[in-house]
């Protein structure tokens, strides 16, 4: 989820890292990891609570490190680029949009978590081999800003269709979506849509309505986007933005004064499902401490921590999210959401023609 840390001054899914979480992991003399340490891989949306984080530390006896990658799809390109020598143990945050790239270029050891057996079997992959363990799951869709449309007196779009209708232009900014893992959940979202033959005239709708294309999530949500805390600070003029159904949520919990109501909303016909993944590195150094941690990321602990601070859904069968993430937001009940072997093996050229189609 891709994605799928929310501080006082943050909204939407979180791109900070918090601090606290990253220990001192120190090497031998041989330049061997820290057998006491177990350093994850991450993209800059990784959040637990620091009690939860301690928890497990004082439990299986090692430190954690956590080291932030930038954005899902820089984070795993990365990983993929120094698999030979890994920056660290284990690896989280690759997604449905991006996991036959990792799982093809030999990024994970196989490694059955502890508590497999209790993931919901949606979410479930890769059962014959195990290199990677579901973690969490979320709904990238577009989020609108309600104040805008309410002085506007304009009904908010609800599916992919309304976004390109003329009562629409120049109000949506997306991510790119060769370089971010919601601009690549939106492609992905319409191609399910509107299907391989439909997908590039919708996207030609979509550029003479005036999308806008920034980087990443951070741009767009925290920037662009006139609907969070955020982006009303920053001048942002786009009602309109690619972000997450969790989004609303986090709004109300981290606002100064909490609203009765959640200051924006989604439109449910444009989601795309993600699912979150980690996985122990192919020639991580501390294996032992790697698997004790994705054995870790399964627990019911763990799994009722993440809603509250990565504003994504449990894996796990029969954790309950908090109250206020069910009373401001809701999982879409149909995201359109192509199957793992279709994105496997329509995502580079779908990307490609993309980028020609919408940026050149």
């Amino acid at each position: 989820m891709h994605n799928k840390t929310f501080m006082a001054a943050a909204a939407g899914l979180g791109l900070l890292a918090l601090p606290a979480l990253t220990g001192c992991g120190s090497s031998g003399a041989d330049g061997s990891a820290d057998s006491k340490t177990v350093t994850l891989v991450s993209h800059n949306s990784w959040a637990a609570s620091k009690s939860v984080i301690k928890d497990f530390e004082k439990r299986s006896g090692y430190k954690v490190r956590v080291l932030n990658d930038g954005d899902a799809g820089q984070a795993v390109n990365k990983a993929i680029l120094t698999k030979g020598n890994p920056q660290g143990d284990v690896f989280f945050g690759v997604d449905n949009t991006l996991l036959s790239r990792a799982l093809d270029n030999g990024l994970f050891q196989p490694y059955e978590a502890k508590g497999s057996g209790l993931v919901l079997p949606q979410y479930r992959v890769d059962q014959d081999k195990h290199r990677v363990t579901p973690v969490d799951t979320g709904d990238i869709c577009v989020n609108y800003d309600k104040a805008y449309f309410s002085e506007h007196k304009l009904t908010p779009p609800q599916s992919f269709a309304d976004l390109a209708k003329p009562q629409y232009k120049n109000l949506l900014v997306t991510e790119n979506a060769a370089t971010s893992s919601p601009g690549l959940g939106f492609l992905l979202g319409s191609a399910a849509k509107f299907g391989d033959e439909g997908w590039q005239d919708y996207w030609k709708k979509l550029k003479a309505n005036g999308v806008k294309v920034v980087d990443g999530w951070d741009q767009a949500y925290r920037q662009e986007f006139s609907g969070s805390s955020e982006g009303r600070k920053a001048g942002g003029d786009r009602p309109l933005v690619v972000s997450y159904a969790s989004s609303p949520p986090a709004e109300v919990i981290y606002a100064k004064k909490r609203p009765g109501t959640a200051p924006t909303g989604v439109a449910y016909g444009t989601c795309f499902r993600q699912v979150e993944y980690a996985g122990l590195l192919s020639n991580a150094k501390n294996t032992k401490g790697g698997k004790a941690f994705l054995d870790f990321l399964l627990t019911k602990e763990f799994q009722a921590d993440m809603p509250l601070n990565m504003f994504v859904y449990p894996v796990r069968k029969g954790v309950q999210v908090p109250p206020e993430f069910v009373k401001y937001g809701r999982q879409a009940e149909h995201p359109e959401t192509p199957a793992p072997a279709e994105i496997a093996a329509n995502r580079d050229q779908w990307v490609k023609s993309w980028t020609s189609l919408v940026l050149k």
